[in-house]
């Protein structure tokens, strides 16, 4: 197939350079256990397979002619950013505690707590359903791809040869920023930051959310 491959790198590197719903999980997963960033970015990338499939076979042109399925994946999405931002909030007010107590709470959160299968099936499980419940991602698939398709061949396969690409280099930028992000852990181990990191993260997931949940 003759496709504009700088172009369509350009607009992919572009896409996830901007932060999204899906920088939050991953870099705050990332901070928390390198092996939990991982997994929420291979979730992350696995979400965005479950879109590039749908648009390759035009599930996606059914959800975006129809506004209550739009409607519903997003006000879904919205919800989930929201609790996550909860989650990271009400974390924040436990690690405001008196400082022998503060040390006890925030010692699981720096070092992972749990064993390494369910910080995997956390951070995977934060990651794909933020991007299946994400409709710009479906939309991305939908209405970006198809401009880098051209006749001479099936448009479904040339939008999954062209996805493919879209999530190797989502996992390889992905995997860049847990390298970078797992360095801040020895800083977040200390009480005040880490405090300030869960509140900070956390209303920007449930800003994200309302967002989310009030765009036209």
């Amino acid at each position: 197939m003759s496709v504009d491959l700088v172009g369509f790198l350009g607009v992919v590197l572009l896409a996830y350079v901007v932060p999204g719903p899906d920088f939050l999980v991953v870099l705050r997963s990332a901070t928390e256990h390198p092996t939990k960033g991982r997994a929420a970015a291979l979730g992350a990338q696995s979400g965005l397979c479950v879109h590039m499939l749908a648009a390759a076979v035009g599930l996606s042109v059914v959800a975006a002619r129809s506004p209550v399925i739009y409607d519903a994946i997003r006000l879904g999405g919205a919800g989930y950013l929201v609790y996550l931002g909860v989650r990271a909030v009400l974390a924040a007010r436990r690690t405001a505690r008196p400082r022998g107590a503060q040390r006890q709470a925030i010692a699981p959160v720096v070092t992972g707590g749990g064993g390494s299968g369910s910080r995997w099936r956390s951070g995977f499980r934060q990651g794909l359903l933020t991007n299946v419940l994400n409709p710009k991602a479906a939309l991305f698939f939908l209405s970006v791809l198809p401009q880098f398709v051209h006749g001479g061949g099936s448009p479904a396969r040339q939008i999954f040869l062209l996805g493919i690409l879209d999530v190797l280099i989502g996992v390889a930028y992905w995997f860049g920023l847990v390298a970078v992000a797992a360095r801040l852990r020895a800083l977040l181990a200390r009480p005040a930051i880490r405090h300030r990191w869960e509140l900070t993260t956390g209303w920007l997931f449930i800003a994200v959310g309302v967002g989310v949940a009030v765009a036209a």
